[in-house]
């Protein structure tokens, strides 16, 4: 008895199986579009699920407030407590403690990456410091700066420093041999091969270390303030839980988040524009 003949596959399915199957692709691409639905759907889900387990009435409010109530203490804290202010002195601290981080680091992880001398005598000793907490610097750092700004983008410079420079390191170290060899067969000098071919080639890693460490300098900002503060998001934080007012520290911790984010989709964009031929 023969078997009966295959149904052949209508287009709409095939072309459903072919979609299915391009989301699945090692290192593939989605359509701008989809993917922008997926980033959307990723941020609200969290929110969704927080709104949905207060409106049940499955929370205390004193540990975890509804978001209402913490968008009602956004909107106080602007109007009343000075939000625009902590949210300056903040970003003003971050980025200050992050831009010297960058100033010393990219040039000292271009050396570190190019010369053998120089890795062998300073990556131990930085890979030792790497592993110490920032927050344990904080008795030495008011010692030695004081109380002041500068004791708070000190911290933040500690705690960013000594993992950029590594990671910039090995940003130089992945520039291919073949290219620096190449150069090397025409002639090229040792700073025309790093200006000309090393630099060039490790720009757009660079630029995603800096991406990366700047999302660790917000991460010390509580740290930080710490630090004999009068101001910034993160001393709201500590602040608010001396007189457990959670909907504050929801409050601070979100848009801390939020200024974070903000921050990494501007490194994507200088990324996509400096370097468009590039998948990002």
């Amino acid at each position: 008895m023969n078997a009966p003949a295959p149904t052949p596959e209508t287009r709409t399915a095939a072309a459903k199986r072919k979609t299915r199957s391009r989301w699945w692709v090692v290192r593939g691409s989605l359509p701008p579009r989809t993917g922008a639905l997926l980033s959307a759907l990723g941020l609200a889900a969290p929110f969704f699920i927080w709104w949905l387990y207060t409106a049940l009435g499955l929370n205390d409010p004193l540990f975890m407030p509804s978001p209402d109530a913490v968008l009602e203490r956004v909107i106080n804290w602007w109007q009343q407590d000075g939000l625009w202010n902590d949210i300056w002195i903040s970003v003003y601290r971050v980025m200050a403690g992050f831009l010297i981080s960058a100033i010393i680091a990219l040039p000292l992880g271009l050396y570190l990456g190019t010369y053998k001398p120089v890795q062998a005598t300073l990556e131990p000793l930085i890979d030792f410091i790497r592993y110490m907490p920032a927050v344990a610097f904080i008795p030495l750092v008011m010692l030695w700066v004081g109380i002041g700004e500068g004791s708070k983008i000190l911290i933040i410079f500690i705690g960013t420093f000594f993992q950029m420079v590594l990671m910039a390191a090995e940003d130089i170290r992945r520039v291919p041999m073949a290219q620096i060899e190449a150069a090397q067969t025409m002639g090229a000098t040792r700073s025309e091969i790093i200006r000309l071919v090393i630099l060039p080639s490790a720009r757009p890693a660079l630029l995603d270390t800096l991406r990366i460490t700047c999302g660790w300098a917000w991460t010390y900002l509580v740290v930080a303030e710490l630090v004999a503060s009068n101001s910034g998001l993160g001393y709201a934080i500590l602040r608010a839980q001396r007189y457990m007012h959670t909907d504050k520290i929801f409050a601070g911790i979100l848009l801390i988040g939020l200024i974070g984010l903000l921050t990494d989709q501007a490194f994507r964009w200088l990324g996509r524009r400096a370097f468009h031929w590039q998948t990002r």
